[in-house]
């Protein structure tokens, strides 16, 4: 089967190699020079299946509230003239209600699990590097009530297979003795030891690198104006590319255009709750390895992810709903690395930061879009949130299936 696959970032990227493992003719298209230059370019580097519990959670109401008017807010809703936002965040604030949380988190937590034993082995398959470590994370809490809370999730996860436990401080320490220079008050930590991390644009390169040996296709710096449908079915794409206009047919079209999926899905009648949630990142070469984390580190009271790609340092945090602004705040940036600094001061030159913003494509409930819609020859895989890293090689390998007509080996509630 022909396909055309709509964006080349990790999602659409790894979309692309398990649809060409499966026997079909695949060719990805991408507005940007290259694959994973947009929201995967730069974003935390955690494969965290740990840390599926969604945004959308019991608690999240009362810290949005306190954190409103603070400019290095971790979640901050910039309200606008938007009925999409609006809509978005009514319905944020249902998928806190507990008992959907618990149904969210169990079903990104199964996709996750799956998803890193197929990245795993897509990783004993080809050979592929990206400055992976796995090394685990190590979620520190500088909170004693958010410990709490965090050990008595230890049990469900440990339900589910993860090689999840509670850790003092000194145990923490000796996971990542980097933190005896910490300047905050850690009170315990919880380490899940077969997570991962590592570079989702470098990985996103080299894998179209490979799929395109594989016979895949990639179109870049072409632009994709519109679906062409006739009766129930979608005919064709219509983009721009060199100047020219032309439609592009295929039997089958995958959307993995992250947060711009609704503006190409609206006009044809399929309406997602997809909405941008911008996140930040800083990232700096390591001056001294001793003080710097060698464990990726995720501080929990800050919300921020750390995770060592080489010699650099990534460091990302923070979530703002402001439409479509990716611009870069520098207030934001400067709240990360002042944690982070806080944390091991003396692993990077604080004043030589590398600075990125990127619109992380999320659903209210962080469960992402994935399989077929009305029409029988157009799927979504899309709405991935804050764990499109995470959930990439899952999410890849399910749909594959779901184009060939076989079932996915996961447990999970598609489209």
């Amino acid at each position: 089967m022909k396909v055309l696959v709509l964006g080349a970032g990790v999602v659409g990227v790894t979309s692309a190699w398990y649809l060409a493992r499966a026997g079909h003719e695949v060719t990805v298209l991408d507005r940007e020079a290259a694959a994973g230059m947009e929201t995967s370019f730069a974003n935390g580097g955690q494969i965290s299946v740990s840390q599926a519990e969604p945004w959308a959670n019991p608690g999240a109401p009362a810290k949005i509230i306190k954190w409103l008017g603070r400019e290095d807010a971790p979640l901050m809703f910039r309200l606008r003239a938007d009925a999409r936002q609006w809509s978005w965040g009514l319905r944020f604030l249902l998928e806190c209600l507990p008992w959907r949380t618990k149904q969210n988190t169990l079903r990104i937590l199964r996709l996750a699990i799956h998803s890193r034993a197929r990245l795993q082995a897509l990783r004993r398959e080809t050979g592929i590097e990206y400055d992976h470590l796995e090394k685990g994370i190590l979620q520190i809490h500088t909170d004693e009530k958010a410990f709490k809370g965090a050990q008595a999730r230890v049990g469900m996860l440990l339900a589910h297979g993860l090689a999840v436990s509670a850790r003092t401080r000194a145990q923490a320490l000796m996971i990542e003795p980097a933190l005896a220079q910490s300047r905050l008050d850690i009170v315990g930590a919880t380490y899940a030891a077969d997570d991962e991390s590592g570079d989702a644009h470098l990985f996103s390169q080299r894998l179209a690198q490979l799929a395109a040996r594989q016979g895949v296709t990639f179109g870049y710096d072409v632009e994709i104006d519109r679906l062409v449908v006739e009766g129930d079915s979608v005919r064709g794409i219509a983009v721009r590319a060199g100047g020219r206009k032309e439609v592009l047919n295929a039997d089958a079209y995958l959307v993995c255009m992250g947060s711009y999926s609704p503006f190409l899905l609206a006009p044809v009648g399929i309406h997602v709750p997809v909405y941008p949630v911008k996140g930040y990142s800083v990232t700096a070469t390591v001056s001294d390895d001793s003080a710097a984390p060698s464990v990726c580190i995720t501080d929990e009271s800050g919300k921020i992810a750390m995770a060592r790609l080489g010699q650099r340092l990534r460091m990302a945090g923070t979530a703002e709903v402001s439409g479509y602004d990716a611009s870069i705040n520098d207030a934001r940036c400067a709240g990360i690395a002042r944690r982070v600094q806080q944390l091991f001061p003396n692993a990077v030159d604080y004043r030589k930061l590398g600075k990125w913003a990127g619109l992380r494509p999320t659903t209210p409930s962080n469960v992402p879009l994935i399989g077929r819609t009305r029409y029988p020859n157009l799927y979504l895989n899309t709405g991935h949130g804050t764990l499109g890293w995470t959930l990439a090689c899952g999410s890849g390998a399910a749909i594959a299936d779901l184009v060939s007509e076989r079932q996915p080996e996961v447990d999970f509630p598609f489209l």
